[in-house]
């Protein structure tokens, strides 16, 4: 019966001194709209290109974005505009004119590119980005510059990947 007794006022005095658990939500919401302004702010500066593993862009230490355009993808093997398969490298290389004519014809089409200057005719305002593998030969690349030049497009960036840079003598401290 002691032992009785003994459950029952163990019990009731758990239930006299029985907090309520809660859960706060302020610190949580603190974090989230912290990491969400973060998010945004390092989100804007980044433009993703479409890249496939046959192009192996070169590195440069250029710190300019470049602005959304339309995008000249070309690989070892072929050269595309936005995706689409314009010409082969082989059909470049043996053309006898600067001009690479399906290029240039694809290039006069309006492109969607979400950008004002694309309704534009005027050469300085429309802009064009050349991704080519780096092991390309200069005279396909020159080709295919000189004929975005032709096609009006009188902005043309280069891609490339942004090279690491090294730390200064005194940018290291022990802790």
């Amino acid at each position: 019966m002691k032992l009785m007794d003994r459950a029952r006022r163990t019990t009731q005095q758990h239930l006299r001194h029985r907090v309520d658990a809660e859960l706060n939500l302020i610190p949580l919401i603190d974090i989230l709209s912290v990491l969400v302004a973060f998010l945004l702010v390092y989100s804007a500066e980044v433009e993703v290109i479409q890249n496939t593993e046959s192009v192996q862009i070169p590195q440069s230490i250029a710190d300019v974005q470049p602005k959304q355009s339309v995008v000249v993808m070309i690989t070892k093997d072929q050269l595309f505009v936005q995706g689409e398969l314009v010409a082969s490298i082989a059909e470049i290389r043996s053309a006898r004119t600067q001009l690479i004519e399906p290029l240039r014809q694809v290039l006069a089409r309006p492109m969607l590119v979400g950008d004002a200057a694309a309704s534009d005719p005027t050469l300085a305002s429309r802009e064009i980005t050349v991704m080519g593998d780096k092991a390309l030969p200069y005279d396909v690349v020159k080709k295919v510059m000189a004929t975005c030049t032709a096609a009006a497009y009188g902005k043309i960036s280069l891609a490339v990947m942004e090279k690491e840079k090294p730390l200064a003598a005194g940018g290291l401290k022990p802790t």
